[in-house]
């Protein structure tokens, strides 16, 4: 516990520590950096925070952050709007972008089912990609997720889910390896998954015959 000699010191490097991953530690050596800046410089990092919490918005479509009411994936007509990559969060969007190799749509649940956290199937945006497959011309359906258990779990809510509509439902295939996040998985690695996508129900077959 540090003896701080200023109180709005302290209540800075608090906040700062609330951040994941941010230690005390560093919290305070982010808080002594911007004492050391110009005043104009914080002022400016400051009003990018406050400005990015009350005008970013989510895409009414795949609820992606967004600066417009529909983000420019979903407006660009240059991408396949058959196509839906379903994703757990915003950071795994930005993560199969950087592949360059998907020119599909997006849909983001906003997590993944996960019991011992208290997330259920209602707490996430599954809903609304049902709706969406059942009223747009949906030709595939990718799903994703984190290969952990919570990640095959919510897939196969999903598979469950979408299975009464005539799409075709794919994953990745497992050049990302099981337990892996998306975010975490280097490009070419997950380009190549993308490429290379099975249908999911090839998928649950291996599985059980890998249980055997």
């Amino acid at each position: 516990m540090y003896n701080y000699p200023s109180r709005l010191l302290e209540q800075a490097v608090r906040e700062f520590a609330r951040l994941p991953g941010v230690g005390n530690k560093t919290a305070l050596r982010l808080v002594l950096h911007l004492l050391k800046q110009p005043k104009e410089e914080v002022e400016i990092f400051g009003q990018t925070l406050i400005q990015l919490r009350n005008n970013i918005k989510h895409c009414k479509v795949c609820r992606n952050i967004s600066d417009t009411e529909t983000c420019q994936i979903c407006s660009s007509p240059s991408r396949d709007h058959q196509t839906i990559c379903v994703v757990e969060n915003i950071s795994d969007v930005m993560s199969i972008e950087n592949t360059q190799q998907y020119s599909g749509v997006y849909h983001v649940l906003g997590g993944i089912i996960s019991p011992m956290e208290g997330v259920g199937p209602a707490d996430l945006f599954i809903d609304a990609l049902d709706e969406r497959v059942s009223s747009d011309n949906i030709k595939e359906v990718i799903l994703a997720l984190s290969t952990t258990m919570e990640g095959d779990t919510t897939n196969f809510y999903i598979y469950k889910r979408l299975s009464k509509y005539p799409v075709k439902i794919t994953t990745l295939s497992r050049g990302v390896a099981i337990g892996d996040e998306l975010e975490y998985a280097d490009e070419i690695t997950l380009g190549r998954s993308i490429i290379n996508r099975t249908l999911f129900i090839t998928t649950l077959k291996n599985q059980k015959q890998e249980k055997k």
